[in-house]
C-alpha cells in the first residue's frame, strides 16, 4: 500500500483519522463518516493506511495527495478493541479481531490480508505489478517499540510512483504525506490512552 499512514479513532459512532506524527487529518470527511458504519464494533484503534485504488486495486498515491479519488482505509492492525488495549497480543491474534471487527460489505474500510510463508515470491509479484513493496512482521509478537523491530519494509527499487516524489515534498507537501513504515510510538500510546479516558469518563457519568 502506498498511501497517508494513520491511526483509525472510532469511538461510538465518530472517528477521527491521526497521522504518524499525533496530527488529525484535516480532510477525508467521508472516510471518517464511512468508518464507524463499517466497523461492527463501537470502540477501536485501528492501524492503517490511507490510500487510492485504480480499477485493478492498485495503490495511487498521486490521486490521494491532490485528493483525485476516492479515499479508502486498510487496516492491517487492531491497537483497542471494546475498552481493552490489545496491544500485548500476538500480532496473529489482533488480526484475527480485525478481520472478525469489519463487515464483509465494507466499501471504504478494508482488511488488508497476510500471507504466512512465499514471501520471495510475493516480492516477485509485487515488482512485476510495479507496486511500492512489502513489510515483513513477526505473527507472534506484540505491539511494542522493541530494539530489535518485529518487522521489516522490503520497497520494491523500481517502483515508478517514488519517481520524483522528493522533489514534489521539497516544494510544501511534506506536511500532507508519508509512506514511513510505522507510526511513533508515542502516537499509538496516545491514542490508546484517549480511548481509555473516554470510556472512563462514561462511566463516572453513569
Amino acid at each position: 500500500m502506498d498511501g497517508f499512514r494513520a491511526l483509525a479513532h472510532v469511538h461510538h459512532g465518530k472517528c477521527t483519522l491521526v497521522s504518524r506524527n499525533g496530527n488529525p487529518f484535516a480532510s477525508f470527511d467521508e472516510l471518517c463518516r464511512t468508518i464507524p458504519q463499517e466497523l461492527l464494533t463501537t470502540e477501536a484503534v485501528l492501524d492503517g493506511e490511507i490510500v487510492c485504488l485504480d480499477s485493478n486495486g492498485r495503490s495511487q498515491f498521486n490521486e490521494l495527495l491532490f485528493h483525485r479519488g476516492v479515499a479508502r482505509f486498510y487496516a492491517f492492525d487492531l491497537l483497542w478493541l471494546d475498552g481493552q488495549d490489545i496491544r500485548d497480543l500476538p500480532l496473529i491474534e489482533r488480526k484475527q479481531l480485525l478481520f472478525k471487527s469489519i463487515s464483509p460489505a465494507s466499501t471504504l474500510l478494508l482488511y488488508l490480508d497476510h500471507l504466512h510463508e512465499k514471501g520471495e515470491a510475493l516480492f516477485e509479484l509485487v515488482c512485476l505489478h510495479d507496486l511500492e513493496g512489502i513489510v515483513a512482521k513477526h505473527w507472534n509478537r506484540p505491539y511494542s517499540p522493541e530494539a530489535q523491530p518485529a518487522w521489516v519494509k522490503i520497497k520494491n527499487p523500481n517502483y515508478s510512483q517514488s519517481i520524483g516524489r522528493n522533489e514534489l515534498f521539497e516544494r510544501g507537501f511534506e506536511q500532507q504525506a508519508t509512506t514511513e513504515a510505522f507510526p511513533d510510538w508515542e502516537s499509538c500510546v496516545a491514542a490508546c490512552s484517549e480511548v481509555a479516558a473516554r470510556s472512563s469518563a462514561e462511566l463516572l457519568e453513569i
